[in-house]
């Protein structure tokens, strides 16, 4: 039986939202890498040549196949599947320098007990909800404490404390964790710790998930570590990339970085030297797939992948619908906050 053609959809160059007008399924070829230089790259689609004007025509017709592969299973409907990782933060946090490189890093100091007592817990989708055995707050902390700063000659591991003789070795069974930073020489100090819930995008939409929330002393708001058990987590679907590699002038997109109604901020990787850089999106009720548009420099440029953010306004709201990266096919989780 043959395949029946892809459902349209609609597409937003710009942020302007446009029809998407069916066409048969195409066969792109020759690869255009994630992480390509900035010298255009020439590709085929169907036995003919694509043509590097059109490349909004060329994120259609492989965004149609990216929808149609998708085929998550049953676990991505019912299930819990985050798309963000473990460790929230609740506010605006007001780092310093040191204080970001300690979170960032996962540097911790416990100065309450952590008790290894297991609680269940439910999880509030939009369409439902969901009860799921939790982590102890003992097993919290350490998902959340990945070690200590190595120590700073002549600087405090707390800010405002004296270092007479230098700094000390912390007690306690964490080591020291080798790091590239050199001016980060604190822990965070964990002053209380409460189970509480915080909002986390998952496969079924935005959730109220279980959390451990710990009160921090250099931290203006608390830092929340997700209390489902690991056993209880879903995991993404493994991506099913359309046949062929991207056409020139097609980029892919990394992670999001903000959902709001029909309001969806992503985060481009594109070449040192590329302009011009335009998001596109396709859309139709069930998933939305992702990319962007680049112009590539003439002549030699250095090999460096950058991450650009671009915005993007949807006829309707996200709501739980998948967002798709048109080059993997690979849904995108939110990127760290």
């Amino acid at each position: 039986m043959a395949k029946p053609e892809p459902v349209p959809g609609n597409r937003v160059v710009g942020g302007r939202v446009e029809p998407f007008m069916r066409r048969p399924a195409l066969l792109l070829v020759l690869p255009l890498l994630l992480v390509a230089g900035c010298a255009a790259t020439d590709a085929g689609r169907a036995g003919r040549p694509s043509d590097p004007a059109r490349p909004a025509e060329a994120f259609d017709q492989r965004a149609a196949q990216v929808a149609e592969a998708w085929q998550p299973g049953t676990a991505w409907r019912t299930g819990y599947v985050p798309l963000e990782g473990p460790t929230v933060l609740t506010g605006e946090p007001g780092f310093t320098p040191d204080t970001e490189a300690a979170f960032r890093a996962g540097w911790y100091r416990a100065q309450v007990p952590m008790y290894p007592t297991r609680v269940g817990g439910e999880i509030r989708f939009p369409d439902g909800r969901l009860t799921l055995p939790l982590v102890s707050a003992a097993e919290a902390y350490r998902q959340l404490d990945q070690g200590d700063p190595l120590p700073c000659p002549g600087r405090p591991k707390r800010p405002g404390l004296p270092t007479p003789g230098g700094p000390t070795v912390e007690p306690g069974p964490d080591g020291w964790t080798t790091s590239s930073t050199q001016t980060a020489c604190l822990s965070l100090t964990v002053t209380g710790v409460t189970l509480g819930a915080v909002p986390v995008r998952t496969s079924r939409g935005e959730a109220q998930v279980p959390a451990w929330l710990f009160d921090v002393e250099e931290l203006a708001t608390p830092v929340a570590q997700l209390a489902v058990a690991p056993t209880a987590v879903g995991r993404v679907p493994a991506p099913t990339a359309p046949a062929g590699p991207l056409p020139a002038g097609l980029v892919a997109a990394q992670n999001l970085a903000a959902v709001d109604g029909t309001r969806v901020t992503v985060r481009l990787g594109v070449g040192a030297c590329d302009t011009g850089i335009t998001p596109l999106v396709w859309e139709r009720p069930d998933v939305v797939v992702v990319g962007g548009r680049v112009t590539r420099a003439a002549g030699e440029c250095i090999d460096v992948l950058k991450v650009e953010p671009v915005t993007v306004t949807l006829a309707t709201p996200l709501g739980a619908r998948p967002v798709l990266d048109v080059f993997t096919g690979a849904p995108l989780s939110m990127a760290s906050r």
